[in-house]
């Protein structure tokens, strides 16, 4: 039986930690950035993890035993 393979478009997206979890950035703060506020912008700039339903889909595309 042949290996699966990663999805490497998630590889260059989420971070694995050493638990585990599953990190991604967030979007909307590449452009317009002069109608958001400060505070929004800021807290866009944070990591969020990934949870639930999409995190167990997203170890499967990448090949992460749970």
């Amino acid at each position: 039986m042949p290996k699966i393979k990663s999805r490497k478009s998630l590889t260059n997206r989420i971070k694995i930690t050493k638990n585990g979890k599953l990190l991604r950035r967030q979007s909307f703060r590449r452009h317009l950035k002069a109608s958001k506020s400060s505070k929004r912008l800021g807290n866009l700039a944070k990591v969020k993890e990934v949870v639930g339903f999409h995190a167990k889909k997203f170890k499967k595309a990448l090949g992460v035993k749970n």
